[in-house]
């Protein structure tokens, strides 16, 4: 039931493999590029660099997969742990190299950490804004005082836009944002999983309401865009 941790541990020991196939409901059939999950500093998006070069001290990488964060940030002397519920994956972490990777859910981690990475849409693994108020409470928990989490997201309202350039968001919605997927790989079949694009705005909003400060510190080229989350003094 780990078609990612498959796909990953495929590539790591071939340097190839099979269709790495996401469904939705919503959306078209896709696919996700193992190449991606591997890639080197220079050929990550600008604010992924941004995340990385801002991460400090007791590092924490959320859903780290094949752990190419990790990575660069052990490669440069900072204290990274990464972690991910795919025993695969975190297997094949080791191999690589990453020296603390735990096969963990990030809602029943303890410890405290003082960055807390959620790169590739990371916080999408709130899945549903009524998740939300669970997210800041772990944050109570494990995010060190003058601690930030750096988190990327989308805006994905532009999907809803009509033929005359308005957003046409469906009634019976609850938020736009929300979504449910499933992986398939081979012949593993994945568990469907819901997945939270949050906007920009609505992330402040959530923030705010829990004691938390959320800030776009940098913005990509596909309505995508890097946050910080700092808790209010």
């Amino acid at each position: 039931m780990d078609p990612m941790g498959r796909a990953i541990a495929d590539y790591h020991k071939t340097k190839k493999a099979s269709k790495l196939r996401v469904f939705s409901p919503m959306f078209e059939e896709d696919e996700i590029p193992l190449t991606t999950l591997f890639r080197s500093y220079d050929s990550m998006p600008k604010i992924e660099r941004k995340a990385l070069d801002l991460a400090k001290e007791r590092i924490l990488d959320v859903g780290a997969g094949a752990g190419c964060h990790s990575l660069v940030l052990q490669e440069r002397g900072l204290d990274v742990t990464a972690i991910d519920i795919s025993p695969l994956s975190v297997e094949t972490m080791k191999e690589r190299g990453v020296k603390k990777a735990l096969v963990q859910d990030f809602f029943t981690l303890e410890g405290q950490y003082d960055t807390i990475l959620m790169l590739m849409n990371g916080i999408g693994i709130v899945g549903t804004l009524e998740r939300m108020p669970e997210f800041f409470r772990q944050l109570d928990k494990i995010l060190a005082p003058g601690g930030q989490v750096l988190c990327d997201s989308s805006d994905i309202s532009y999907v809803f836009e009509n033929e005359e350039g308005m957003i046409d968001i469906p009634n019976d919605m609850s938020y736009y944002g929300e979504h449910s997927f499933q992986m398939i790989y081979k012949d593993t079949i994945g568990e469907p999983f819901n997945w939270l694009y949050i906007d920009a705005d609505t992330l402040r909003e959530k923030a705010g309401r829990y004691g938390y400060a959320a800030e776009v510190i940098a913005e990509g080229e596909h309505y995508d865009y890097l946050a910080r989350i700092t808790k209010r003094e």
